[in-house]
């Protein structure tokens, strides 16, 4: 491996974030809390540090969705670098969450000057950009336990460094139902299921998530 590779392969955003020459702040939200709002003034960008939110929309007849759930190592709001002057979505959290906030201009400077942490936020953006294609094929050819399947391996970070790891957090039925199309019941028979198989399991208020689950969505 050349000194470059490894270079970029131990270049940490969150490592980089947290250096002195990046001017940010930390924000805390308590589980519940809106983090912001569709149509809020877009000003900033935030890195989260821990913890999970979820992000809605709301459509002009007042119909809600859940597009989806991130936590550690994800990016919100990055819509206002782009030209966004309000956000597209709502952010709350659902579980204590804490991120750095790193307002427009500070974070469209550092795209600019530091050419590694531009690289990873390119990747990061287009990492993300597969994966809304790759929803959509679930949500329009998939079954609803293999999106509830998918859905719970992404929670775990599965394919990312390490092992899928605890989800501390405890997600509501309700709000899995709503993120990956169906009902609450059938979230609740699924979850059963993947428990009696051994994908899953509860740990007092966290929950693990076995890469064998990945059999449902492997399955034809």
């Amino acid at each position: 491996m050349t000194k470059k590779a490894k270079k970029a392969e131990s270049f940490g955003v969150q490592q980089y974030l947290s250096n002195a020459r990046v001017s940010r702040r930390i924000a805390k939200f308590k589980k519940g809390q809106v983090i912001f709002s569709q149509n809020d003034p877009c000003d900033d960008v935030l890195y989260i540090q821990s913890g999970n939110a979820k992000l809605t929309i709301v459509n002009p007849q007042g119909k809600e969705a859940v597009l989806a759930i991130v936590g550690p190592g994800d990016f919100l709001g990055e819509g206002c670098i782009i030209g966004n002057r309000v956000r597209m979505t709502t952010a709350t959290a659902i579980a204590p969450l804490n991120a750095m906030s790193i307002e427009k201009q500070e974070m469209m400077r550092v795209l600019h000057d530091e050419q590694e942490f531009a690289g990873k936020f390119i990747n990061y953006m287009l990492e993300r950009n597969i994966k809304t294609e790759a929803d959509l094929v679930d949500q329009l050819f998939n079954s609803s336990e293999k999106r509830l399947a998918r859905a719970l391996l992404i929670l775990a970070r599965y394919g990312k460094e390490g092992e899928p790891e605890t989800i501390v957090t405890k997600i509501s039925q309700e709000t899995l139902a709503e993120l990956v199309g169906t009902t609450r019941s059938r979230v609740n028979f699924f979850m059963n299921k993947f428990r009696k198989l051994g994908f899953i399991h509860y740990n007092g208020g966290g929950m693990q998530v076995h890469s064998s689950l990945l059999n449902v969505v492997l399955h034809d």
